[in-house]
């Protein structure tokens, strides 16, 4: 199942919505309404409730026979497909060569970092920043992991378990503050550094988290080019060590790391600039796109 939110031009509030075909989105609440099921409005409250894929199966189920609660694509505008999370994770150095070429020791445990909820963007909207705050805001693919259950002290055996699904983000961070901060938080969540989208895609449509192809272009030009086999600790050894510090929750998300390329480390240099365009894409999830502009 692929779960995004959306709005219309009569709507206020963005809605969750599972996609029925590459045209095709069934608005949840509506659908379950009409079915008699309870489903939220929000990605993040659809999450908290028990057996909460199968409730979205059968809501869709019932709005292809009753022909109810379907929208074009096309006429939706797409948001983040989960929002409001009480935390967002990141891992950082968890491809070798992208420590490699930092000059980084390769870490013996995953590197945890946060970035704060205001971060979120979404797809096709324009990531923002002041140029006399930050002059180094670079561009980070990387498989995002949405948490679908409460995990406290989670086993590696049994992390997917707590694994709603996968999406697409670009952990854009401002260099300049990061490498100046010593520490990560402050040049990694300037509002608008976290796009996420298109889709939250459950692990039932991926074949292989760990052997996803994944990558960058700015303007066209790919700069990031890798696959998710190159991770230094996978999805289940992320779920299990974030559990044993911090209890996650259903909505939280989990950035894994980036692979080489980075702008920073390119030589010449690519930073982000304004009017450029950034795309993140990851094999089977779909392609992420925003604009860049200053404020």
């Amino acid at each position: 199942m692929r779960i995004g939110q959306f709005s219309t031009s009569t709507t206020d509030w963005p809605w969750c919505g599972a996609l029925l075909d590459e045209n095709t989105v069934i608005d949840l609440h509506a659908a379950g309404e009409e079915a008699g099921i309870e489903i939220p409005r929000r990605t993040t409250a659809l999450l908290k409730q028990w057996n909460w894929e199968e409730k979205a199966s059968l809501a869709v189920e019932y709005a292809k026979e009753a022909g109810i609660a379907r929208h074009d694509l096309d006429s939706l505008e797409r948001h983040e497909p989960v929002s409001s999370p009480e935390k967002i994770v990141c891992v950082g150095l968890n491809y070798r060569d992208h420590a490699e070429e930092g000059d980084n020791p390769i870490p013996d445990e995953p590197v945890l970092f946060s970035k704060f909820p205001t971060t979120l963007t979404a797809p096709g909207d324009d990531v923002v920043w002041n140029p006399s705050y930050t002059e180094q805001v670079d561009y980070e693919a990387e498989l995002v992991v949405v948490v679908g259950r409460e995990a406290r002290e989670v086993s590696e055996e049994d992390a997917f378990d707590y694994v709603a699904g996968v999406t697409v983000g670009n952990d854009v961070s401002a260099r300049d503050l990061q490498h100046g901060d010593g520490q990560w938080v402050r040049g990694k969540s300037l509002d608008t550094f976290a796009p996420t989208g298109p889709d939250l895609v459950t692990l039932s449509e991926v074949d292989d988290p760990h052997a996803l192809d994944i990558w960058t272009e700015v303007n066209g030009d790919r700069v990031q080019d890798s696959t998710t086999a190159n991770l230094i600790f996978g999805i289940d050894e992320l779920v299990s060590f974030c559990s044993r510090a911090f209890t996650l929750k259903p909505g939280d998300l989990i950035f894994t790391g980036t692979p080489p390329g980075v702008g920073v480390y390119r030589d010449p240099q690519v930073l982000l600039d304004d009017g450029d365009t950034v795309t993140v894409g990851v094999e089977g999830l779909g392609e992420l796109t925003n604009g860049c502009r200053h404020r």
